[in-house]
Formats: structure tokens, C-alpha cells, sequence
């Protein structure tokens, strides 16, 4: 059975890999690695496009997120909605000048995943969807009865 060291470092080295093929991304559309990390969570999460939805899922700091939105405003790639029922929340809503910069992050995605999956046959694919599926609902239920 692996460490929990390794599972966290193996962990860490997928997110560090994903960075790093994102960078592309970055280097040809002059953004920073947040911002395109906003742009990528905005594109890959719908019905989560508030600044705190970016801040809670991705563990960004609120400043970080702060500041790229501000620029991904400037540079005329997303825009604020205020929400219709409550006016203190706003939502964040992709610009059409950001299509090209969104399909390279989903060029981006596919090239991460055929990379890090390359040589797992269907059957194991299918047994890891079902191992995580277990995991999170296991987790899931532990945090409920802890917060009881």
C-alpha cells in the first residue's frame, strides 16, 4: 500500500505538471498562472462563478483571486454580474474575448489527461472511477458526522 507521503507528493507533482503545461497558456496570452487558473475554474465549473466559489475549491487566497479578477477585467476577458435576488453577490462571467484563451486550456486539459493516463486500459480507468467515487463518499460522510 502507498504512504501517505507518497500519495501526497504523487499529488502535488500532478498539480505541478498541470502548472507547468498551463504555463503555455500563460506565456501566450500574458496572463499570470492565477489568472489563467480563473479562467480555467469559471470555464470547468458552471454555477460556480463567484470569486468566494474560486477562493473555497480551488484553496486560492482571497487576494490572489481579488486581483486577477481585477485584471482579467482590464484586460477585457471576464466580466462582473451582479445577482439578481442579492445584490452583495456577484457573479463572473467569461467574455467572448476569452474563447481563444479557453480552448488552449481545454487543449491544455486533454493533453494533462492523455499524459498522465497514458497505458491504463478501460477496466482500470473504470476501477479508479470507482475507488475515488468511494473515497469522496467516505470522506464526505465523515465530515458530516464530525460536524454534527
Amino acid at each position: 500500500m502507498m504512504s501517505s507521503t507518497e500519495l501526497w507528493m504523487g499529488l502535488r507533482s500532478l498539480i505541478r505538471l498541470y502548472d507547468k503545461m498551463l504555463k503555455k497558456v500563460c506565456t501566450e496570452h500574458d496572463l499570470t498562472v492565477i489568472e489563467a487558473d480563473v479562467i480555467s475554474f469559471l470555464r470547468n465549473n458552471p454555477g460556480k462563478d463567484t470569486a468566494v466559489d474560486i477562493v473555497e475549491l480551488r484553496r486560492l487566497s482571497k487576494g490572489a483571486v481579488s486581483k486577477a479578477v481585477e485584471s482579467l477585467i482590464q484586460k477585457s476577458l471576464l466580466e462582473r454580474i451582479p445577482d439578481t435576488v442579492d445584490r452583495r453577490r456577484i457573479h463572473l462571467k467569461l467574455k467572448p474575448e476569452a474563447g481563444p484563451v479557453t480552448e488552449m486550456i481545454d487543449d491544455v486539459k486533454e493533453e494533462f489527461l492523455n499524459t498522465v493516463l497514458n497505458g491504463f486500459s478501460k477496466e482500470e480507468l473504470q476501477a479508479h472511477t470507482r475507488f475515488f467515487q468511494r473515497l469522496f463518499d467516505n470522506t464526505r460522510t465523515e465530515l458530516e458526522r464530525r460536524e454534527k
